[in-house]
């Protein structure tokens, strides 16, 4: 499966994420070609390691399975807009 996927690093005990989670749900709805999934670290800490996620939540867009880029902590709206805007095709 290839194209743009962001994928969103959480658990249910990160306040930070419950902040986050609406952001990443209205890039999702705003770029339909962008695949947007979110992964619960406790549930799934193999996928997590792999990416070496280490703090949360942190965003990763991956393109074609490879890592374009990473944010992590609880960034604004406009700042994960910017950061992910250069990597996505436009709208």
């Amino acid at each position: 499966m290839g194209g743009d996927v962001l994928v969103d690093f959480w658990a249910p005990w990160c306040r930070p994420c419950e902040t986050v989670s609406p952001i990443v749900e209205a890039l999702a709805a705003e770029r339909p070609a962008l695949r947007v999934r979110a992964l619960d670290v406790e549930a799934h800490p193999a996928a997590a390691a792999r990416h070496a996620v280490l703090s949360l939540p942190t965003l990763i867009l991956f393109r074609d399975g490879v890592e374009v880029h990473r944010l992590t902590g609880a960034p604004s709206k406009r700042k994960v807009h910017d950061a992910l805007s250069p990597h996505l095709p436009p709208r």
